[in-house]
């Protein structure tokens, strides 16, 4: 538990809420009345921005590769691992926004970019391939995810296993309503 103080500053970071921010600097109120009400880019999407979309996706993205690199650089062996996987929680459950976040996605995908970035292009490359089938962000994430621990055991080490595979938990579990309707053939595809 000696790395636990490395987690409170990758919260931190990762609760700042980007897609929040950047809509509500761009004169559309507040996000989380669009849509899903969710914060993250894919929402962001749904207002007809795709340049605050692209932004929310890319500043998501970066808050979980700098939690990873500042203590890379400037913290003890594995410190990285803690702020990674603090930066995560925060997107999920921001002290800011009464805990209650995005989905997880672009900051995990930061995260894995920076801490093993042959696991996180890889899992990045499945949710290109899967989005552009299927055409949905959802179902893209949940599987990227559920595939990045496979990924980890074949590209990199068991730290970045286990990891990958308390993430995948962490956003499958915040997609149990895109679960719920995937099953039932609700789920909104990418466009709609």
């Amino acid at each position: 538990m000696l790395m636990m103080p490395f987690f409170f500053p990758g919260y931190l970071l990762g609760s700042i809420p980007f897609g929040l921010l950047l809509t509500q600097l761009a004169g559309l109120g507040d996000i989380r009345a669009i849509g899903s009400g969710n914060i993250g880019a894919t929402n962001v999407l749904r207002t007809g921005r795709k340049g605050l979309a692209a932004a929310t996706l890319l500043l998501d993205g970066l808050k979980g590769a700098v939690a990873v690199l500042i203590f890379l650089v400037l913290g003890p062996p594995g410190a990285e691992y803690w702020a990674g996987f603090g930066a995560v929680i925060g997107h999920l459950f921001p002290v800011w926004l009464g805990f209650k976040g995005g989905k997880g996605v672009a900051t995990s995908y930061g995260v894995l970019i920076a801490i093993a970035w042959p696991v996180g292009l890889a899992a990045g490359a499945i949710w290109i391939v899967v989005a552009a089938v299927w055409r949905m962000s959802s179902l893209a994430s949940l599987v990227s995810f559920v595939v990045a621990p496979l990924l980890a055991l074949a590209l990199a080490d068991g730290r970045v296993v286990v990891l990958s595979a308390a993430i995948a938990v962490l956003v499958i579990a915040r997609h149990h309503e895109n679960i719920r309707r995937l099953l039932s053939g609700t789920e909104p595809r990418i466009g709609r």
